[in-house]
């Protein structure tokens, strides 16, 4: 088959007509946008969304938009609502319909048996002129003017315009609640998203062991502290605190001057040929990049990519608290 246009230009065209679509869209937001979002929050029910074809899968979409965003919303197919499903709808819910012409079968069945239930109705719809527009509550103009494909028949600018205003209603409901990262990380506590969210510096750095090293010790024994550290690094604290050992705990940790990694080793060696007489004060880099216990772990992340290191130090107060390497954020699947 021998192709009559430019793939890419075909899809440059699609690309282009979904945006000026969602761009269109824009001048149709009203006071009837501002009702809706007034009336969802009000509500003391969920948000039912239905459709049919096309307009359901977008509907679908949109529930898990709002239930991630502290809306309780749940989903019920246009031609199963007529068949028993209808029974999911409570007088205190508000039911928002998707449908491109508002004038599809199963809405003009669907619409009067809303209204018995007692619940309100939102049109998301493309034609203001419509039985379902007449019929809502509520409308929200979401038209395509036309699809994207030669035929103007496959659904696609359409869709993309519904679901772009169905993210628009998610996006204000969750502007208007307050709703925080907190709020996001609770709903959202698995994989990686859910970690960046709410793992902590804390949650990583009692697993580590954390070596340290007096300022006046040998550089053998800092080697030696580094490798039984495993880390890479070895931290060095004020002699003053007199616990500043390799294998000190927690809470035996002191204040924090320094700390010496494997490139301050490399350096050291390019630089002396005999280094029996240097002891950690003399290779350690001072006043070193930290992170506090209640950071959240993905600030962790960003400071080490940002300096190009893989270990940092955890401290309070200028108090040695431990180590967070990239291999514990590896592990935990943030990077």
């Amino acid at each position: 088959m021998k192709l009559t246009k430019n793939l890419q230009s075909i899809a440059r065209d699609v690309l282009l007509a979904e945006a000026e679509a969602i761009h269109g869209a824009i001048k149709y937001l009203d006071s009837q946008f501002d009702h809706c979002v007034e009336a969802i929050l009000a509500s003391a029910g969920r948000v039912v969304v239905t459709g049919v074809g096309k307009s359901a899968l977008i509907g679908q979409k949109l529930v898990a938009t709002l239930n991630s965003t502290g809306t309780p919303a749940l989903f019920m197919h246009a031609a199963d609502a007529i068949h028993g499903d209808l029974g999911m709808v409570q007088a205190s819910d508000l039911v928002l319909a998707i449908s491109k012409s508002g004038n599809t079968p199963e809405v003009k069945v669907l619409v009067p048996l809303i209204h018995r239930t007692g619940a309100k109705l939102i049109a998301l719809v493309g034609e203001p002129e419509s039985y379902l527009a007449k019929q809502a509550d509520f409308v929200l103009l979401a038209p395509a003017p036309y699809e994207a494909d030669p035929l103007n028949l496959a659904p696609t600018t359409s869709t993309t315009v519904a679901m772009a205003m169905g993210d628009a209603l998610a996006i204000a409901l969750l502007t208007t609640r307050g709703f925080s990262r907190q709020d996001f990380a609770r709903y959202h506590p698995g994989g990686s998203l859910g970690k960046k969210l709410y793992l902590k510096v804390s949650d990583l750095y009692p697993h580590n062991q954390c070596p340290c090293v007096r300022p006046d010790q040998s550089i053998h024994d800092t080697m030696l502290a580094m490798s039984a550290g495993r880390l890479g690094a070895a931290a060095v604290l004020d002699q003053a605190d007199n616990a500043a050992e390799s294998t000190a705990p927690a809470d035996r940790l002191g204040t924090l001057l320094g700390i010496i990694t494997d490139g301050d080793v490399r350096r050291m060696v390019s630089q002396h040929t005999d280094y029996r007489h240097l002891c950690a004060r003399d290779i350690m880099t001072p006043n070193p990049v930290c992170v506090a216990p209640d950071d959240y772990a993905v600030t962790a992340l960003e400071v080490m990519q940002s300096r190009n290191i893989t270990q940092i130090l955890v401290a309070e107060s200028g108090t040695l608290v431990g180590f967070v390497h990239l291999h514990d954020l590896l592990k935990e699947g943030l990077v």
